[in-house]
């Protein structure tokens, strides 16, 4: 008797401890910018988002904003960004790159664990992929999912856990857009970036990047975690958001978000 209410109460307390972990995150998260909310983006039938390469973006409402990283990982400058995200209960996107995954498989794993969508940014990052042999650029492609896939999961999927890939400097075809359909892989371009491949003070990236915000008032925001301007910038800017009202949209895969438990 004695044993079962000591089970019972161990059952009691660890119920209790999952219950509170909802409240707790809201407790660390209150006052913070937070994520106001999940996108599901269904990719089966390819998906081309970013007004500045394609005519079309993401369903975003006046103020929403969707933040994305290329070019990580990198052991320099990656921590740091996942830290101001975290700092704030922010989610975001990081297109990385298939050798730098495989080089550096405990910064992906600690994106996903921290619940970031990892997506896709070519094997080697040619400019363009556009620029080299059609088969050429889908094995660099192909190489890069792959690389990815085994960096942050350890097992390679028929078809990529997360179905997103942005070009290497923008740089598709209609050919290699095709390709990508066919495989139902969602392409992301930008709305707005901080040209943060270019060399500039936080300051001025800063000042850069929210003229452009508050002209579109919406959108997929491109920035870069390999690059220090944009680590010293970023909890200025997601501060920024928080005055200006903005909200932040983590997008995620339409078949991730369904498998997903519900929360209280």
């Amino acid at each position: 008797m004695h044993a079962l209410s000591r089970a019972t109460a161990l059952s009691l307390l660890l119920l209790a401890g999952l219950c509170a972990a909802p409240a707790r995150a809201q407790d660390r998260c209150a006052g913070k910018l937070g994520t106001s909310r999940t996108l599901a983006v269904d990719a089966s039938g390819g998906l081309h988002v970013g007004t500045k390469h394609f005519p079309d973006t993401l369903a975003l409402e006046d103020g929403e904003v969707v933040l994305t990283f290329d070019d990580g990982p990198f052991p320099a400058t990656t921590p740091k960004v996942l830290k101001a995200l975290a700092d704030e209960c922010v989610k975001a996107t990081f297109f990385v790159i298939g050798r730098n995954a495989a080089a550096h498989p405990a910064l992906l794993k600690r994106e996903l664990a921290e619940g970031h969508t990892v997506g896709h940014h070519s094997m080697t990052h040619p400019m363009t992929l556009a620029d080299i042999p059609y088969d050429k650029a889908v094995a660099d492609i192909e190489q890069g999912l792959r690389a990815d896939e085994k960096a942050a999961y350890g097992t390679v999927a028929a078809r990529p856990r997360v179905p997103f890939f942005r070009f290497p400097g923008f740089g598709s075809s209609p050919e290699l857009l095709a390709y990508l359909d066919r495989r139902g892989i969602a392409v992301f371009g930008a709305d707005l970036w901080a040209s943060d491949w270019d060399k500039q003070t936080p300051e001025h990236q800063l000042a850069l990047v929210m003229e452009r915000l508050d002209h579109a008032r919406k959108g997929i925001i491109l920035f870069h975690d390999t690059r220090a301007q944009t680590v010293a910038m970023l909890p200025a800017f997601l501060q920024k958001l928080k005055e200006g009202g903005y909200r932040v949209v983590h997008v995620a895969p339409a078949t991730a978000v369904a498998a997903a438990p519900a929360q209280p």
